[in-house]
């Protein structure tokens, strides 16, 4: 896409008539602090806030550390509401509506069903309950006159050893709402070779696979995701930036490493979050975040919220950031959600229909506004 005036930088209201691609979202990091109170009260599970804007800011606080250890032990409390399918229902239901009201056409829904079991569901169980949540989002998104589609990631944790088993439950639901399969959790210590074998059978089975990798560890964990995991897209692969060689004779120049040029000659998507990498420490700044310069290096770079609770943030709120620290311009937003759209784990038929029937349309009605 080129805008008449490739320099045009939209507000917060045009950026939110955009048309959204999101492919890494948390469904436990995504819950409406309002529906956390309510679902913890009537658990019995005590929060460290009593009120939403408090547990909002809580939330937030907690995450803000630098640390993803700790950032992720925020999650304690979202997963412990959510260990009934009525509760996984609705988080998936509200969730499909609020990204639906921020404008997103398509998402996916990454979660760890081995970690909502506590109340005696099975796998299976909660897959259907997410599902059936997603259903009524998407019905209840059409009403108020947003189209959105979404799927769901089912994740195995790195740190446990159902890797096997969640991998099945990806092949078994594989045409019945998963689109595909993550592995989480704590990434040192916990790479694709710990379970080498499941790769294989998930490519045998035709399941589309991204792996968290470049977040809090480097090269190694890219490496392994992208051979080992035959990863078709890379859960931030923010750290990639640590394989090319930048200098500052004149233009600045980059010296691309081998797995650098690995990444970027597949076209791995690179699915990125500024905000919540910055909360992890893996970029002091919006500015700095190394998104801008992978897209500017041709890297497929894609823009996503990671937990939309823990770092009070949303497709918008990103948007924006880059526009106003990083100067991006209708046309980087365009190029970003492109590149989502394309590796979406959906058909390539569907991805170009979405492109070409939604994307491209929705930009050129926000330019149009611009001129």
């Amino acid at each position: 896409m080129t805008t008449q005036d490739p320099g045009a930088r939209p507000g917060e209201a045009l950026l939110r008539a955009l048309p959204k691609v999101l492919l890494h979202d948390h469904l436990d990091g995504g819950l409406r602090p309002q529906t956390v109170l309510e679902l913890a009260d009537a658990a019995g599970h005590e929060l460290p806030a009593g009120d939403a804007d408090s547990l909002a800011a809580w939330f937030r606080d907690a995450a803000d550390s630098g640390s993803l250890v700790r950032y992720i032990e925020t999650f304690e409390h979202t997963i412990a509401v959510m260990q009934t399918a009525d509760n996984l229902a609705r988080v998936a239901r509200e969730a499909v509506l609020d990204l639906a009201a921020d404008g997103v056409v398509y998402a996916e829904q990454r979660w760890a069903p081995e970690q909502h079991l506590a109340g005696g569901l099975s796998l299976g169980a909660a897959v259907e309950a997410v599902q059936a949540g997603i259903d009524d989002g998407i019905a209840a998104a059409a009403a108020e006159g947003h189209i959105i589609r979404v799927g769901q990631i089912v994740g195995a944790m790195r740190q446990a050893d159902r890797w096997h088993e969640v991998a099945e439950l990806a092949v078994t639901y594989r045409d019945r709402g998963v689109v595909g399969f993550d592995i989480a959790g704590p990434e040192d210590g916990f790479l694709p070779s710990r379970h080498l074998g499941i790769w294989r059978f998930l490519a045998e089975h035709d399941v589309p696979v991204t792996i968290h990798a470049g977040e809090a560890a480097g090269l190694d964990s890219i490496g392994q995701a992208v051979h080992l995991g035959q990863a078709d897209r890379l859960g931030h692969g923010a750290r990639i930036i640590d394989d090319i060689a930048f200098t500052t004779d004149g233009d600045q120049a980059a010296e691309l490493g081998r797995l650098a040029h690995w990444v970027r000659d597949h076209q791995i998507p690179l699915e990125l979050c500024p905000v919540s990498n910055l909360q992890t420490g893996v970029a002091g700044s919006i500015a700095a975040h190394p998104i801008t310069r992978l897209k500017e290096l041709d890297f497929a770079v894609t823009l996503n919220t990671d937990n939309r609770l823990m770092s009070r943030t949303s497709m918008t709120h990103e948007m924006k950031l880059l526009v106003d620290e990083a100067g991006w311009t209708l046309d980087d937003l365009a190029d970003v959600t492109v590149t989502a759209a394309w590796g979406a784990f959906i058909h390539h038929d569907e991805r170009r229909d979405l492109v070409d029937q939604v994307i491209l349309p929705g930009f050129q009605k926000v330019e149009g506004a611009l001129v």
